[in-house]
């Protein structure tokens, strides 16, 4: 059941030069003006008495779960009311036919001061302002949201990601925060976000992003209400550059890796993939990270057959394990047959050239494999191995917008009466 605020019985007095100094071009003072008569033509008013606030002035105590009222006194009648967070977000709301009242139509965000700018006009038709200033009380809790990755420059397959510190269920909570969470690139690209679970959501081009592309992904969810109890934190944002477009292509049956750097073959080697029981995973996978040094052993993947290894120019493509490697002790079986665990194993002079042309967010493939599929969520990013069809799906926006599209040709097949 709605409740309507007390309206508050104090007023928020202001100068009429404060008031008119950022309503009002030119004016440097309340004069009455000669205007020939015409109401229109005089200074504004001071409102401070036509109209009450439900928001007392200059103060942190105003519920941020109640909506704002404005109501207009002494014969007067509202004409319009601009309400604007510190951020610059406008507080949507509705006048009444009358004029008499406005009242916000979302919620009030936690923790920012508003600045209220009204319009009246009086039974003679001249018009009024008022300013007035109040603070929301700091929310409860925080939907704190962590923005990745870290800025830096990456390649063109690195996705940007955004995980919550709560666990953000219906589609109306998901869509106010994929509302605020804002991506802009040069140059500009078709991009969309995922919703891997309650907690994480994935953003991705239709396509790689360009190459030396320049993206910034931000949060405007601070202090907006996500639900009763829970208001949006203060995030950082992320700023990324994009390399020049590398993609590998390993392939298990001809066993030869290929790399293309901007279109066009840099490096071309003989590997090997894995074996039976331990077939490399097919799909696209996005570079996590490089290691110089790393000691890979037969426990770390629960192998049978033991191992103990010092490995060099590793550079990761799954948080399971997979990587491109440097291996000195497979370099018969290179280029003639599948001897790894899972890794693609290379000479350590070709996976050391590999390991210093490639940057986090560039693209290995891995075709013919005979191996699982590379899975979309959960083990590095896979997130291009799902259709862009797909993948809209999982934006909570998208699929709002199609709902309501459904709903209009619905309406437009049914039978006219």
């Amino acid at each position: 059941m709605s409740h309507r605020p007390k309206r508050s019985t104090r007023r928020l007095v202001l100068s009429c030069a404060t008031m008119l100094a950022p309503l009002t071009v030119g004016l440097a003072a309340c004069s009455s003006g000669s205007g020939g008569g015409d109401p229109l033509a005089a200074a504004p008013y001071d409102a401070g008495d036509a109209v009450s606030v439900s928001a007392a002035g200059d103060s942190g105590t105003v519920d941020p779960e109640k909506p704002l009222d404005i109501t207009a006194d002494g014969g007067n009648t509202l004409t319009d009311v601009h309400a604007t967070d510190a951020a610059g977000r406008v507080l949507p709301g509705e006048l009444s036919a009358d004029g008499s009242r406005w009242r916000s139509t979302a919620p009030l965000a936690a923790g920012t001061r508003y600045t209220v700018q009204i319009s009246t006009e009086n039974g003679d038709g001249a018009p009024g302002r008022r300013t007035a200033h109040f603070e929301t009380k700091p929310a409860d809790k925080r939907l704190r949201v962590t923005l990745g990755p870290d800025s830096g420059t990456y390649g063109v397959g690195q996705p940007l990601t955004a995980e919550l510190s709560h666990r953000v269920k219906s589609r109306k909570e998901r869509e106010i925060v994929e509302r605020a969470l804002k991506v802009t690139s040069r140059p500009r690209v078709e991009g969309a976000w995922h919703w891997v679970d309650g907690k994480e959501l994935h953003y991705r081009p239709r396509t790689y992003w360009p190459a030396h592309a320049r993206i910034t992904l931000r949060s405007a969810l601070e202090g907006l209400k996500v639900r009763d109890g829970l208001h949006g934190g203060r995030s950082k944002p992320v700023r990324l550059r994009t390399g020049d477009r590398v993609e590998a292509v390993a392939d298990a049956s001809s066993l030869v890796m290929r790399v293309k750097k901007n279109g066009r073959t840099v490096q071309s080697m003989p590997i090997t993939t894995g074996k039976a029981g331990y077939r490399t995973r097919n799909g696209i996978k996005v570079i996590l990270g490089k290691e110089s040094y790393v000691r890979m052993t037969s426990a770390s993947i629960g192998a049978s057959d033991f191992y103990d290894l010092p490995v060099y120019w590793a550079t990761r493509l799954t948080w399971s394990g997979e990587y491109v490697h440097g291996a000195p002790w497979s370099v018969g079986s290179q280029g003639v047959s599948n001897v790894s665990h899972g890794c693609t194993g290379m000479s350590s002079g070709a996976a050391r050239t590999f390991f210093n042309s490639v940057r986090p967010g560039d693209i290995v493939q891995h075709v013919n494999t005979a191996g699982e599929k590379m899975p979309t969520f959960g083990n590095g990013f896979g997130d291009w191995n799902m259709s862009w069809k797909e993948w809209r799906r999982g934006s909570a926006l998208e699929s709002a917008q199609r709902e309501g599209g459904a709903a209009v040709d619905r309406a437009r097949l049914r039978p006219q009466v």
